[in-house]
């Protein structure tokens, strides 16, 4: 269901783009925004009180966390606000290349708690299976390769500080007496 939010919502806006709105007419762009409506949904998951049972919730995922991990309510808390700080920076044209980078990382990290979840055949409240690991592993690998792709279609030149141009060197004029 994840994959095709972030397929589907990148198609749909693509094909808006293809009908004029400017701001997707390109597939990287597009794809951005696809995975940043991904991210919003995932990262929902992360604060989502426990007697919710429609989707996964916070103590779901804190059940996904390997036990090597400390602190594990914090970590799925933390884990959620980067997920949804990456979906505005992916927005954002002057934060893509950063955040599309910065997710890839994320996406990198959090593969040993989709792992684990698979390995120990861990079940969520509303009864819903551990994704299997051989389709776990390949989102994952979409997810990443989305966000290095949107990163590197980024322009880095938005993160650069605007330096104002440099006075030619013109003599003042009290120079001149």
């Amino acid at each position: 269901m994840i994959v095709a939010v972030l397929v589907l919502g990148t198609v749909i806006l693509r094909g808006l783009g293809a009908l004029g709105v400017r701001r997707f007419a390109s597939w990287p762009v597009s794809a951005a925004h696809g995975l940043a409506l991904m991210l919003v949904l995932t990262a929902s998951a992360h604060f989502v009180p426990a007697g919710v049972t429609v989707m996964p919730n916070h103590a779901d995922m804190v059940r996904i966390v390997p036990l090597f991990v400390p602190y594990a309510d914090a970590v799925v808390y933390l884990t959620g606000v980067l997920e949804l700080l990456g979906a505005i920076g992916l927005v954002v044209s002057a934060t893509r290349w950063a955040a599309g980078w910065s997710l890839a990382a994320l996406f990198v990290a959090l593969l040993p708690a989709n792992v684990y979840e698979a390995v120990e055949h861990i079940e969520f409240a509303n009864g819903a299976q551990a994704t299997p690991l051989w389709q776990r592993i390949p989102e994952q690998v979409l997810y990443i390769a989305v966000a290095v792709w949107v990163a590197r279609s980024a322009d880095r030149t938005a993160l650069r500080p605007r330096v104002p141009a440099r006075p030619t060197d013109v003599p003042h004029p009290a120079d001149h007496s």
